[in-house]
């Protein structure tokens, strides 16, 4: 897109453009509105016709952020299919790939201390990835008595914060985030420990 003759909608998601890419390189907190605009090639002044702040503008990032993910990460449960335990690894597969593919989306999503409350759209985008995962571990433990099943929004959570850890520590490919292990690996091989001690899957 050529950074000039922007009409409508075209600045605005140009401005989201610029600040993914400078999340994707400095963080949420690394840049500032002027240099967002500077990337996108408008004055400083033309953003605030579309964002009312860096916040405003990160939020959108989020936002859209979370409609690709929750996208990807229905397709990959796939309604459970071929089997509840196969579905459940592919999401855990396509968290690692959406970390990897959208990381200026990701850290605007998880890193940039936004809550995904601020706004209803927000709020809906997050909610509709999250069902993915909840509905993926209910269906991990129908086999088990319901007096006897852990929670599936705490065995949800601790799943998310297992990926959430192996993306920071594993596969940013930063100094100090090398491992004999590939991220898949790890992500693998630590919620299958996980699940195994809840016994939601049989012990191999």
């Amino acid at each position: 897109m050529a950074k000039q003759g922007y009409h409508h909608g075209n600045l605005r998601q140009a401005l989201v453009t610029a600040a993914l890419e400078l999340i994707a390189v400095r963080g949420p907190q690394g840049f500032t509105l002027s240099e967002a605009a500077k990337v996108a090639g408008v004055t400083p002044a033309a953003v605030y016709r579309h964002f009312a702040g860096r916040e405003d503008l990160i939020a959108e990032c989020a936002r859209q952020g979370y409609a690709i993910f929750a996208d990807l990460m229905e397709h990959a449960w796939n309604d459970g299919q071929p089997s509840a335990l196969a579905a459940f690894g592919a999401t855990g597969r396509a968290y690692l790939a959406f970390a990897k593919k959208f990381p200026g989306h990701y850290m605007a999503m998880f890193e940039s201390g936004l809550s995904p409350n601020r706004s209803p759209e927000l709020a809906a985008g997050a909610a509709r990835a999250e069902a993915v995962t909840l509905k993926a571990t209910q269906a991990l433990s129908t086999h088990i008595p319901e007096s006897r099943r852990p929670p599936a929004s705490m065995v949800a959570a601790h799943v998310r914060a297992l990926s959430h850890g192996v993306v920071e520590l594993y596969a940013r490919g930063t100094p100090g985030g090398q491992s004999p292990f590939s991220p898949e690996e790890l992500l693998e091989s630590g919620i299958g420990v996980y699940l195994r001690g809840l016994g939601l899957i049989p012990p191999d």
